[in-house]
C-alpha cells in the first residue's frame, strides 16, 4: 500500500471514530446526570473496573475522576475475585466497562456488590446484557462499526467509553464547583499547580540575602553591597522602609553622565524613586507577569507599610518553573 492510501486509512479511522462518538452525544440522555449524581451523593470512593482494553480504558478514566475531584481508583476484575474484592465499600460506588456486558470476570463480581449495597453504573455497548440488568444505571457505548479494517479489535468503541468517562468526569467536576486552585491542590508539582500555589515569600531571599543601603550611603561604599549578593541592584532604605532601588543598568547610565564623580554621590541622589514591588502573599506567577510587563528583573518584596521584607530576582521564578 502506498503513502497516499495509508494516509487516507488514518483519516477514515478517525472520521469512523469521530462518527460514534457524534451518535454517542445524539442519544445520551439524563443518565449520564443520575450517574453523576449516585456518585456525587456517596461518601465512597468511585472504584472503576474492566478486562482487556476496556480495563485500560477504565483505569484512564480513574485517573481523570481522580484529577479533577472524585477519589476513584481501578480494581482489575480478575484480582477482585481473588481477594482484592475487600478494598470496595458499600459506600463505593462500582463503575462497570464491558462492551459486551457479558465480561465473566465482572459477573461473577456483581453478588458481591449487590450484597454490600453498592451502586453499580454500567458502560456497555449492550444496555440488555446481564451487566446492563444488574447496574443502577446503564449509560449505552455500543458502536455501529469499529475501526479496525476487520470490525473485530475494539477501536471505535474503546474511544466512546474513553469519551464518555472524560464527560461523566468533567460534569462531576461541574456539579462539585471545581476550582483552577482546587485543581492545583490535585497537581502540586505540575506547572498549574506551581502558578497556582507557589507565593512569592515561598522563593524569596530574606534576611542578610538582600541587598540593601540606606540612602545616605556613598555610591562607591554601596557598590560592594550590590557586587557581594549577586542581584545586580541594591534597595535602598529608610528607616527599614523602599524608599528606592538602584541597578547595575542605572550605573551604567550614570556613570556616561557624571563620570567617576559619581562614586562620591549618595545613593539617594541617583536612585529610582517609587519602585514596582511586591507583597509576600502574591502569587509567584503574579511577580513573573509584573517583570516581564515592565521589563525587569528584581522586585523588591515588602509588606503593606513598605517595610522590606525580601527581594526575589526573575531567575528564582524560572527555577522555580514559574514559565
Amino acid at each position: 500500500m502506498d503513502e497516499r492510501k495509508l494516509l487516507e486509512e488514518a483519516k477514515r479511522v478517525l472520521e469512523v471514530e469521530a462518527q460514534e462518538i457524534l451518535s454517542l452525544k445524539d442519544r445520551l440522555g439524563d443518565e449520564i446526570v443520575r450517574a453523576a449524581k449516585i456518585i456525587l451523593s456517596s461518601s465512597g470512593r468511585t472504584v472503576v473496573m474492566g478486562m482487556g482494553k476496556s480495563g485500560l480504558i477504565g483505569r484512564k478514566i480513574s485517573a481523570t475522576l481522580s484529577s479533577l475531584g472524585t477519589p476513584s481508583f481501578f480494581l482489575h476484575p480478575a484480582e477482585a475475585l481473588h481477594g482484592d474484592l475487600g478494598m470496595v465499600r458499600k459506600d463505593d460506588v462500582v463503575l462497570i466497562l464491558s462492551n459486551s456486558g457479558e465480561t465473566r470476570e465482572v459477573l461473577l463480581t456483581l453478588p458481591y456488590f449487590k450484597r454490600i449495597g453498592s451502586k453499580i453504573i454500567a458502560f456497555t455497548g449492550k444496555p440488555s446484557s446481564t451487566l446492563g440488568k444488574e447496574a443502577d444505571v446503564v449509560l449505552n457505548t455500543s458502536v455501529e462499526r469499529e475501526a479496525c479494517p476487520l470490525g473485530l479489535a475494539p477501536t471505535s468503541s474503546t474511544t466512546v467509553m474513553l469519551a464518555l468517562g472524560d464527560a461523566l468526569a468533567v460534569v462531576l467536576a461541574r456539579m462539585r464547583g471545581l476550582s483552577k486552585e482546587d485543581f492545583a491542590l490535585f497537581h502540586p508539582d505540575g506547572s498549574l499547580g506551581r502558578k497556582l500555589l507557589l507565593r512569592v515569600e515561598d522563593i524569596m531571599h530574606t534576611g542578610r540575602e538582600i541587598p540593601s543601603v540606606l540612602e545616605e550611603t556613598i555610591l562607591k561604599d554601596a557598590l560592594f553591597e550590590m557586587t557581594s549578593k549577586g542581584f545586580g541592584t541594591i534597595l535602598v532604605e529608610r528607616g527599614g522602609r523602599l524608599v528606592g532601588i538602584l541597578t547595575d543598568g542605572d550605573l551604567r547610565r550614570h556613570l556616561e553622565r557624571f563620570g567617576y564623580a559619581l562614586l562620591d554621590k549618595k545613593v539617594g541622589e541617583v536612585m529610582i524613586r517609587n519602585p514596582k514591588r511586591i507583597s509576600p502573599v502574591k502569587l509567584a506567577a503574579e511577580a513573573l507577569a509584573l517583570m516581564e510587563k515592565h521589563e525587569i528583573s528584581v522586585l523588591p518584596v515588602v509588606d503593606e507599610e513598605d517595610r522590606i521584607l525580601g527581594i526575589v530576582h526573575i531567575h528564582d521564578l524560572l527555577k522555580a518553573g514559574i514559565a
